[in-house]
């Protein structure tokens, strides 16, 4: 807006200072967000605690008429009494599931991010093709392949094994899709570089792709650790001894017909977790910035 000075009439420059702006909310908005917020954790929180708090406990105070806030004396050996049962391995269900979360989730990474680089960088006059059916495989219901599956694996004698538990799900539609999505949006100036050093398609993806997306790839990392962690269906059928048994197969093992040992049950479920919640801290900052470059977003 221009001004015109009283004593020359000459037309005086436009004010630089910046217009000062009201923001909304102040003191009382942050207040309201933090107690929000504050509510959301302590809702968020209570089933760990109650989960915690009847680890530590007996069988007669969980069940009681009576809620305690802390149980009156800590049962610090409802551990090893879990370590120790002779009816359930639970040690080596944990072992089973370390070892069928990690090479589950390293075979995913490395076999659908080849895949999904493949369909999004190698020209194939088939290649939508075959992306049509990589997506047409997530239209099958898991229960359809479920018995095919099983006699598959069983006629190869894969039953009770790692090979069993880890092979037939090294391979994810959806998480191959997700790699061409990001893949797709990869700068290709990196790759036209590497290719200018006498690098191939091979040479590129291990040298240049794979180093510029740690952060993707810890994102599916995470979230592939966490569904072979918590997979429940297929370890019960395949791992039919207790030497073959993964965590979750073990936990079901605390309730049956008979008996349900409720702090057992608890104790193990709070060791089970440990694992996941170490994981989640430790990529979180990558896990979000991870999904936000799926292709996805919005």
């Amino acid at each position: 807006m221009t001004t015109t000075a009283p004593e020359t009439g000459r037309t005086a420059p436009p004010s630089n200072k910046p217009r000062r702006t009201r923001r909304g909310g102040g003191v009382m908005g942050n207040t309201g967000l933090y107690i929000a917020v504050s509510v959301a954790a302590f809702l968020f929180l209570i089933p760990f605690y109650i989960m915690v708090r009847n680890a530590l406990t007996t069988d007669p105070e969980i069940t009681g008429e009576h809620w305690q806030i802390f149980p009156t004396h800590l049962q610090w050996g409802n551990f090893s009494e879990l370590f120790n049962d002779p009816m359930v391995p639970f040690g080596r269900s944990l072992l089973n599931s370390a070892i069928v979360a990690v090479l589950h989730t390293s075979g995913v990474l490395l076999i659908c991010s080849l895949a999904g680089y493949a369909l999004a960088r190698i020209p194939y006059k088939h290649a939508n093709k075959v992306f049509y059916a990589v997506l047409g495989t997530l239209m099958v219901p898991t229960a359809v392949t479920f018995v095919p599956s099983f006699v598959l694996v069983s006629s190869l004698g894969w039953v009770d094994s790692y090979r069993g538990l880890i092979i037939p799900g090294l391979f994810s539609g959806f998480t191959c899709f997700l790699f061409r999505q990001y893949f797709l949006g990869f700068p290709k100036e990196l790759e036209e570089a590497a290719r200018v050093d006498g690098l191939g398609y091979w040479g590129a993806y291990w040298r240049v792709v794979v180093p510029n997306s740690l952060n993707f790839f810890a994102a599916i990392a995470t979230i592939t650790f966490i569904s072979g962690w918590n997979s429940f269906l297929w370890p019960l059928v395949i791992g039919q001894s207790p030497d073959s048994w993964t965590v979750q197969v073990a936990l079901s093992n605390y309730m049956t017909n008979q008996t349900v040992v409720f702090h057992t049950i608890f104790m193990a479920t709070a060791i089970s977790i440990l694992p996941l919640l170490f994981v989640f801290l430790f990529l979180q900052r990558w896990l979000v910035q991870g999904i936000a470059q799926t292709g996805i977003k919005g």
